[in-house]
């Protein structure tokens, strides 16, 4: 664990997601914050789930742009809202794009990022989690209402992946993005650090 001198605790734990982008990103923001008050993630779907990494941030995010270099984006279609039973997470399946995202996913889990996680990889959109059994049966009641009734795009492409750090209070923080495939670089992310000077973080609402 790090601490730079602005108190905030960069913790060793990494993930890879592609946000959502408007306007089905609001109604997915909305609807996280109605079922789980005081939600302030982005709406995302996560291609690579935290992980630690034991060699220099900068170094893996090099590793990943360079992947993510050869490969495409995705063209996602949300499907229906479900729960998974073991541990109570309120999601959105994914129709097509869900092979796509399972492919991506094999393709960077390697390297500096390559981590045995503890469930087989399945693509969704989180909506809630750390529930209790008597608010699941009646928040996923909410979250089949409320995707019913809404009426705009069910689909997005996935072509930007962020890299980000989770951290201690301050939840998720940004530190990188690129395009999948031979796309134009949206940000310079990570340059080089020292114990002493943390790389520019993009800001985030998370």
């Amino acid at each position: 664990m790090f601490s730079d001198p602005s108190g905030v605790e960069y913790l060793n734990s990494f993930a890879l997601v592609s946000y959502i982008p408007e306007p089905l990103a609001g109604f997915l923001d909305r609807l996280r914050c109605e079922l789980v008050p005081n939600c302030f993630l982005r709406a995302h779907v996560t291609i690579l789930p935290p992980r630690p990494i034991e060699s220099p941030p900068e170094k893996a995010w090099t590793e990943l742009r360079d992947s993510a270099y050869r490969l495409s984006p995705i063209d996602v279609e949300l499907a229906a809202v479900e729960v998974f039973p073991v541990s109570d997470v309120i999601y959105i399946s994914i129709g097509k794009g869900h092979d796509a995202l399972k492919q991506t996913h094999a393709k960077l889990n390697a390297a500096r990022l390559a981590y045995r996680e503890p469930f087989p990889f399945h693509p969704h959109i989180t909506l809630a989690q750390n529930l209790t059994p008597d608010q699941v049966d009646e928040l996923i009641e909410v979250a089949r209402r409320r995707w019913a009734e809404y009426k705009g795009p069910q689909g997005f492409r996935a072509g930007v992946v962020t890299f980000v750090q989770n951290t201690r209070w301050h939840g998720w923080i940004d530190l990188g993005e690129t395009a999948l495939g031979r796309g134009v670089e949206t940000g310079t992310g990570l340059g080089p650090a020292t114990t002493q000077e943390r790389p520019r973080f993009y800001p985030t609402p998370e």
